[in-house]
């Protein structure tokens, strides 16, 4: 009767392949099915690691891509500010205070009524995050468990 033992090829708390003692030919099938469980289990524990990381990596970028528009935001937003005074005051010269601020106030809210309307055109435009590597990784394992499976 042939006896295989199990040897990991590396430590273990190395992700890889648990190799059987002896040639394939030697391996219970008790073995084989262990051995594919097993690598299986630890290929969908480093794909979704994979993904995990890819989606944290994508997301800091995010955070600091947004700090950094929050704070041109505001600086727009005082100069913005001090441009909308410069042309009440300066249609101020022509007509009354009153209407000059009028005419001022009406056109920055048509802008941003403008800005608005694009801005949820672009957002629901926008596609969720998605792990991309992660998933054409995914992809690449399941070609090649089918093309195995075949053999």
């Amino acid at each position: 009767m042939s006896h295989t033992s199990l040897e990991p090829a590396e430590p273990a708390d190395t992700p890889g392949p648990v190799r059987v003692a002896g040639s394939a030919a030697d391996a219970s099938l008790g073995d084989l099915v262990r051995n594919m469980s097993a690598d299986l289990s630890r290929l969908v524990r480093n794909e979704i690691q994979l993904a995990q990381t890819e989606i944290t990596e994508k997301l800091k970028h995010a955070g600091a891509g947004v700090g950094a528009f929050g704070g041109a935001g505001v600086l727009a937003l005082y100069g913005v500010a001090v441009l909308i005074a410069a042309a009440v005051l300066g249609l101020a010269l022509v007509l009354p205070a009153w209407l000059a601020a009028l005419i001022v106030g009406v056109v920055v809210l048509a802008i941003a009524g403008i800005a608005a309307l694009v801005g949820k055109k672009q957002l629901d435009q926008a596609a969720p995050p998605v792990p991309e590597r992660a998933v054409a990784s995914v992809k690449t394992d399941v070609a090649e468990i089918k093309e195995s499976i075949k053999q």
